[in-house]
């Protein structure tokens, strides 16, 4: 076994998660209970889950429950939060500790924590009551994230021991940003991948997340070749991605893969888009409207033209 999945050691005790979904329908086959990670190497521009970004929580703000009492400018002992020239709430993010007094006694509940740490054993609690709806619909756990191979070893060690108590079917969504040789030895408690292409040009690749996808399409191409379970997820965000020749591309490119040929189609959303202000953060694509049901068809049409298999939603 890899060094970096050795059980057992002190630093595989505790990792950072910002949520823990049960009864998810969407990552995986069956009924199954889904761990999302902190932290993520890439930084794509239409990402829904900015909070996840970082490896360590952060601090969430939400403008409409504030009661404007400035209790948390009183009591947050390092002085981290104050007030701007225009009178809005500040945080200095750097400064912030997030040791969460200022959220227990926000009246409003307009302060939060994104994020905490947990150990294997607590998650493995959690995901585990739902180990019968696992047996019935051939579900089970999957590790999303942010991205789960951040934490190699808090992932390693949480697979593990899931397949070690024999609960069932794992999953791992991942965007293959990491060397083979680390993630290797993570498949040995995979069933099932389920990998981010973003864009086949590495140059806009790097444009859209901030990496290229050369790491990327090389780790595919290797998980197909052991004959592990591999879907694509392919994000469809208009007038980023989704022209005909990218499409055509990534098509092409999975087709060419060994094994099963299935693209989840994940067209744009803007759910996410509010949590950016929360964080003091600017939304890239503020303004950018969700594919039409001809563009998501156009996509299909295209991709299944090359045999591939689609799924819209994932």
């Amino acid at each position: 076994m890899n060094d970096k999945l050795r059980p057992g050691s002190v630093r595989e005790s505790r990792g950072w998660i910002w949520d823990i979904k049960r009864y998810a329908l969407h990552d995986g086959p069956g009924v199954r209970t889904t761990v999302f990670f902190m932290g993520c190497p890439l930084r794509c521009l239409w990402c829904c889950n900015p909070e996840s970004q970082p490896l360590i929580g952060q601090l969430c703000w939400i403008e409409n429950n504030c009661l404007n009492c400035d209790l948390c400018l009183q009591i947050c002992p390092i002085k981290a939060i104050s007030r701007d020239e225009q009178g809005a709430r500040k945080i200095d993010r750097i400064r912030c500790d997030r040791c969460g007094l200022c959220v227990e006694q926000c009246p409003g509940g307009a302060l939060s924590l994104l994020g905490r740490q947990a150990t294997v054993e607590e998650i493995l609690q959690e995901v585990c009551k739902d180990a019968v709806f696992f047996q019935r619909s051939q579900g089970g756990l999957t590790l999303s994230g942010g991205e789960p191979t951040v934490q190699l070893d808090f992932a390693g060690e949480l697979l593990r021991r899931y397949k070690l108590e024999e609960y069932g079917h794992t999953a791992m969504e991942t965007c293959g940003y990491i060397q083979w040789a680390e993630l290797a030895p993570l498949l040995d408690f995979i069933d099932l991948v389920l990998y981010d292409i973003k864009h086949m040009d590495s140059v806009r690749h790097r444009r859209l997340t901030g990496v290229d996808n050369d790491l990327i399409l090389r780790n595919a191409a290797c998980i197909a070749e052991t004959g592990k379970k591999l879907i694509v997820r392919f994000p469809l965000i208009p007038g980023y991605n989704d022209d005909s020749e990218n499409i055509i591309r990534t098509g092409q490119f999975v087709g060419d893969l060994p094994g099963l040929k299935q693209i989840d189609l994940l067209p744009y959303h803007r759910l996410g888009e509010t949590k950016y202000k929360r964080l003091d953060q600017e939304y890239a694509l503020q303004g950018t409207i969700p594919p039409a049901r001809e563009q998501i068809e156009n996509a299909r049409q295209i991709l299944e033209s090359l045999g591939i298999r689609v799924r819209v939603g994932g």
